[in-house]
């Protein structure tokens, strides 16, 4: 044959595979891109991502956000958070009830629930859960016919071939004990576990800093064995029968009730641990951080963190209802059409790795993703502000049928002044006037605009929304920064902080008796071209007063150390609410809690006799008007003194698809996905109609090929008569 026919040979075939390929495409019917090719259209799933892996699944040691998405679904304290109420309300999980504390002096006399903060040693909290709730499936739990345990005395020949919790033939159960929540407050102290709260939880807990000690003692002095926690008491937790215990904390700390809501204080099996501690466990990553157990509605069925993590539910979860008590907008809303029905509402969760942001938008608004965050690159094509200034999603969003989810989040962001600098810092009159001058200039109703696309509230104190203590609109402005203009909060002139400048003694920016012009010096972690242009802005709030802003850039561990050594003047820093309550953010004002010294979080070594005594009264009082009254105090001189910039509390904007139900921002629930529910048929057909194959470019490439071949095939049959 010749080679101008093997040529055109090839071509005519590589025309039947396209047209071929062509038929067989368009016959599919259904959209080619989808990225669960395995899954069922129907599959009552919910489909979500995350960007990198979670380091810590053990809930001693687990404490990110990104962390808690899995642990808080998977592992049961004993209390959570009512989805619905707000306040944010503590309810039983585990237990019960939500205990109350006993009082007792150091003479172990039982005290009345009204008894002096100053007479009380110690309270106790008695624990009672509920009988019958039983642990997933697993292997650690899993026993032969004479009742031993098949995988807890395992060789490296026994382990051969397996890499994951499913290459186990057996698993087994058994019923959730209080022992088992004693246990885990044990392993707060495991020195192998670095527990980030065990130095927190030791200043409070009877006995756990002293077990801390016992147990690295004991570590040093047999290096190679396995810590069995049930060898060492804790005076602190002590089982008192299968399903009671109590916790034994030092003096009075109403605030600990809110750590019973987190997954530190939730139970650990022994057999677990026994189980992971075996040799060659660690090396296949088969440990609690990478395959936890827990009693939750869920249980992570498969950690692949180059590719998904996927959430299955728990097929011995006890039982659970939707909450039929909400308020008249939750009724609205249809929060409540699911009162009553067991949880959880869907089968699993798929979590997608997802390392960008634009592929993540990209699938979200083909529907791959239930819902998602909406980032800077994306936010005007989803949201745009009305005339008075309310966020609402674009005419493109709303045709698909998309929802716009907000709220303020339980954090504050501010610009902290070093109380111990002698230019910005001390409680003189003048350097209050100097803070408050600065605290004016800067802008942060702009900077919200501008560097936020309006995803932020101005802030009028440490206290954010939604904890006791906070009072909305103008009956809770700062004074010193703010005004009442005719109902409406509005930032004070800069005239007004001129003003102060001057009478702080530096009229115009320089120094009354000198001359010399007030530099500033601000420590800052931020950098890249996003970090400069927030920086420019800084200096030029600074302009308007004719003071000068020198920044001073640093890594994470430098500018940790200039704030330690208290060699910073101004600097920028947060604060995520651990719980609930006001002291949560006072403490990180109150005196003896200053980071030179001490190390403590009070980053701006503030310390104001009047409200450290207030904050001390404060902090062991019930919510009600008498604590509303210390806290207005509190704020009342914490806005006066101006340690901190009161820069804004950060606003979080999220979108989800029409077919996902229950979604409420909960900011202190972590273990929301068992009210999640979504539509998978309203899904699976909006999936197709937005994904629908483009064949045109197919046909057009055919069109092409056939103008080019077909002068060789006119060509080839006449060079075949000729020759014939």
């Amino acid at each position: 044959m010749t080679r101008l026919g093997t040529s055109l040979l090839g071509t005519i075939l590589l025309v039947t595979l396209l047209l071929g390929a062509t038929g067989f495409l368009a016959g599919c019917g259904d959209n080619w891109n989808t990225p669960y090719p395995d899954s069922a259209k129907q599959a009552n799933v919910v489909y979500s991502a995350f960007s990198e892996r979670p380091k810590h699944l053990d809930p001693a040691r687990s404490y990110s956000s990104n962390e808690v998405e899995f642990t808080g679904q998977i592992y049961e304290p004993p209390l959570q958070y009512h989805f619905l109420k707000r306040p944010y309300t503590l309810i039983p999980l585990t237990a019960d009830a939500v205990p109350r504390p006993h009082f007792y002096d150091a003479a172990g006399t039982r005290l009345p629930d009204d008894a002096a903060s100053e007479r009380i040693a110690t309270s106790v909290y008695e624990i009672r859960i509920r009988p019958g709730i039983r642990y997933q499936p697993h292997p650690a739990f899993a026993r032969d016919e004479a009742g031993r345990y098949r995988y807890h005395a395992l060789d490296e020949a026994a382990l051969a071939g397996k890499t994951r919790l499913g290459d186990f033939a057996h698993t087994g159960t058994r019923e959730l004990t209080a022992a088992d929540y004693v246990y885990q407050i044990k392993r707060l102290a495991h020195p192998g576990l670095s527990s980030p709260v065990f130095g927190l939880m030791s200043e409070h807990i009877v006995g756990l800093r002293e077990l801390g000690k016992t147990l690295e003692q004991a570590a040093r002095d047999n290096p190679d064995a396995v810590l069995n926690l049930n060898d060492f008491p804790l005076a602190g937790a002590e089982v008192v029968d299968r399903y009671t215990y109590r916790i034994h904390i030092k003096g009075k700390y109403p605030q600990f009730i809110y750590w019973l809501a987190m997954p530190f204080f939730a139970p650990v099996p022994w057999e677990a641990e026994t189980f992971y501690a075996q040799p060659g466990m660690a090396d296949r990553n088969l440990t609690l951080d990478w395959q936890p157990v827990g009693t939750g509605p869920f249980y992570l069925a498969e950690n692949d963190p180059n590719r998904r993590m996927v959430l299955k539910k728990n097929p011995y979860f006890h039982g659970e209802t939707y909450p039929a008590d909400g308020d008249a907008a939750d009724r609205r809303a249809g929060l409540l059409a699911d009162a009553g029905k067991p949880l959880p509402l869907v089968d699993a969760a798929v979590f997608s790795l997802e390392k960008e942001t634009i592929p993540y938008w990209s699938k979200f608004m083909q529907g791959y993703y239930d819902s998602s965050g909406i980032s800077s690159d994306s936010f005007d094509q989803a949201v745009q502000f009305s005339a008075g200034g309310d966020p609402q999603l674009t005419d493109s969003m709303r045709d698909k049928d998309i929802h716009l989810v907000t709220s303020v989040q339980a954090s504050t962001w501010y610009v902290g002044f070093n109380m111990l600098d002698p230019v910005v810092g001390g409680l003189g009159e003048d350097r209050r006037k100097l803070r408050q001058a600065l605290s004016i200039a800067f802008d942060y109703d702009e900077f919200i605009s501008i560097f936020l696309n309006g995803r932020g509230i101005p802030a009028q104190g440490p206290l954010p929304p939604g904890l006791f203590g906070y009072v909305e609109g103008v009956a809770g402005l700062n004074p010193y920064v703010y005004e009442n203009r005719d109902g409406q909060i509005r930032r004070r002139s800069i005239e007004t902080a001129r003003r102060l400048l001057a009478e702080a003694g530096y009229p115009n920016g320089r120094h009354a008796e000198t001359g010399e012009p007030l530099v500033l010096y601000f420590d800052t972690m931020a950098s890249g071209p996003d970090a400069k242009s927030r920086l420019d802005w800084m200096k030029k709030q600074l302009d308007k007063l004719g003071v000068q802003l020198v920044v001073r850039g640093t890594d994470y561990n430098r500018f940790q150390d200039k704030i330690l050594k208290g060699n910073a003047q101004l600097f920028e820093w947060g604060w995520n609410a651990d719980y609930p309550d006001p002291e949560n953010f006072f403490f990180l004002l109150y005196g003896p809690n200053k980071k030179v010294g001490s190390g403590g979080e009070n980053a701006a070594n503030y310390d104001n006799p009047e409200f450290n005594r207030l904050f001390e009264q404060m902090k062991d009082m019930e919510n009600g008007p008498e604590r509303q009254q210390v806290i207005d105090a509190m704020l009342e001189i914490v806005r006066r003194d101006a340690p901190w910039i009161y820069a804004y509390y950060p606003k979080s904007f999220g979108l989800r698809h029409g077919w996902v139900h229950n979604v409420k921002p909960n900011l202190m629930a972590n273990n929301t996905l068992k009210y999640r529910r979504v539509d998978p048929g309203q899904r699976a057909r909006q999936r197709e109609d937005w994904n629908h194959p483009v064949l045109w470019p197919i046909g057009l490439m055919l069109a092409a090929l056939a103008v080019i071949v077909a002068p060789a095939v006119i060509a080839w049959r006449r060079r075949e008569r000729t020759t014939a």
